[in-house]
């Protein structure tokens, strides 16, 4: 499915920072959390995703390496201005890349690593979009690689309206 860019510029300029509202023909209107349930199929009960965006104390690139394995480049790769990981945001198709396919006969530890990732790429493209194309901040990663065990008793609808409110509010 293709985004609609003249529909989701429209949307954008009937947003209203003040009201957190949509203003349309047929009034105000607003997206719930009863919405976001539905559309995404989110768990909204759990505990809060609360996070601080303070990298970790050896600095974002450890708390990655550590976690799945892989050594980010400090260096942009060429044709690109910035390094996979820079102030902060973690480049998404780079580490895609950087990963390939997941071999036949990988083993449970190979498996845990590809299904971080693949969280990774959902939460980064899909939940938590950003007007960045395709960085995700590294404080999600913190919650998807720090806290594994706890990723199911998360309230992740609600972390996915308060992105949206918080994107939509920095649009001019």
């Amino acid at each position: 499915m293709e985004m609609d860019n003249n529909l989701l510029t429209a949307m954008v300029e009937r947003w209203r920072k003040e009201t957190h509202t949509f203003h349309l023909l047929e009034g105000e209107m607003t997206i719930t959390l009863k919405d976001v349930a539905m559309l995404t199929e989110l768990p909204i009960d759990g505990d809060a995703i609360i996070e601080s965006s303070q990298k970790p104390l050896n600095g974002w690139g450890q708390f990655i390496s550590e976690r799945l394995g892989i050594n980010i480049p400090e260096e942009a790769e060429e044709g690109r201005r910035v390094p996979p990981l820079h102030k902060s945001m973690l480049l998404i198709p780079w580490l895609v890349r950087t990963v390939g396919e997941l071999p036949e006969d990988a083993t449970d530890a190979q498996i845990e690593r590809y299904a971080r990732i693949y969280l990774i790429c959902l939460v980064g493209g899909f939940l938590f979009p950003n007007k960045s194309g395709g960085n995700m901040h590294c404080m999600w990663l913190r919650v998807l690689l720090g806290y594994w065990d706890e990723i199911g008793r998360k309230s992740w609808g609600s972390a996915c309206l308060a992105m949206i409110y918080s994107e939509l509010c920095k649009c001019p």
